[in-house]
């Protein structure tokens, strides 16, 4: 399963996704890109799954039309303590 962290999810929250082929904006070099280019280009590259944690993600983009899951973490904020206790849920 391809998983893409969006860009507000820290970097390092990739090692602790183990299973999975995950990579960031970043380094796929969409870095700034709106969220409807960033589906294009998700789906284009053939990623499964959006890693992020804004929550009104849902509210602004379509995903499952382009076959896309979506996964938001709620935490108290986006720093990698608050979000690794949500990574076995």
């Amino acid at each position: 399963m391809r998983v893409l962290l969006d860009e507000c999810v820290p970097r390092p929250l990739r090692q602790a996704l183990t299973g999975f082929d995950v990579s960031t904006i970043r380094d796929e070099g969409w870095t700034g890109k709106t969220n409807g280019e960033l589906i294009g280009l998700m789906v284009g590259r053939q990623f499964d799954v959006l890693l992020t944690v804004d929550q009104n993600f849902p509210y602004q983009q379509n995903l499952s039309a382009a076959g896309i899951a979506l996964v938001i973490m709620a935490a108290k904020s986006n720093r990698l303590p608050d979000l690794l206790p949500l990574v076995s849920r």
